[in-house]
């Protein structure tokens, strides 16, 4: 004859038989049952952030907004994932570098126009005009 103990804990079974399973607790894992790991997902896809950075970039410094939009897109590629803001920085970066190419070549150039039509005016030599030193050939 087995004795068990009078008291029990809580949450024993009083008669223990072989093969006998408790219902777990509510809150707690089936006993030997443990919740599977997950690898944890990134924050955001690879070069997801880097392309939107590019994107804004190409605005306001387009040579760098194209350097950050392109790193974006080739870390996305590597990942085998489609970024469209990468992409879209890029292009824009491109589009915008060429216009103020052309911006500033036309400045010079203007520049240029505006002098020689002073140096026409004013003749040969050093002059000074509104405080600045001109020298015409």
């Amino acid at each position: 004859m087995t004795n068990y103990p009078q008291n029990p804990q809580p949450g024993y079974p009083q008669n223990p038989q072989p093969g006998y399973q408790q219902n777990p607790q509510p809150g707690y894992p089936e006993p030997g049952g443990y919740p599977q790991y997950q690898a944890p997902t990134p924050a955001s896809p690879p070069g997801k952030t880097l392309g939107i950075v590019g994107l804004i970039l190409a605005f306001v410094a387009p040579v760098i907004g194209i350097i950050v939009s392109a790193i974006g897109l080739s870390q996305s590629k590597k990942a085998g994932l489609k970024n469209t803001p990468a992409l879209v920085g890029v292009i824009l970066g491109i589009v915008f570098t060429v216009i103020w190419v052309i911006v500033i070549v036309g400045a010079i150039v203007g520049s240029m126009a505006v002098l020689g039509q002073l140096c026409d005016q004013l003749g040969s030599g050093t002059h000074v005009y509104h405080g600045s030193t001109i020298t015409c050939p």
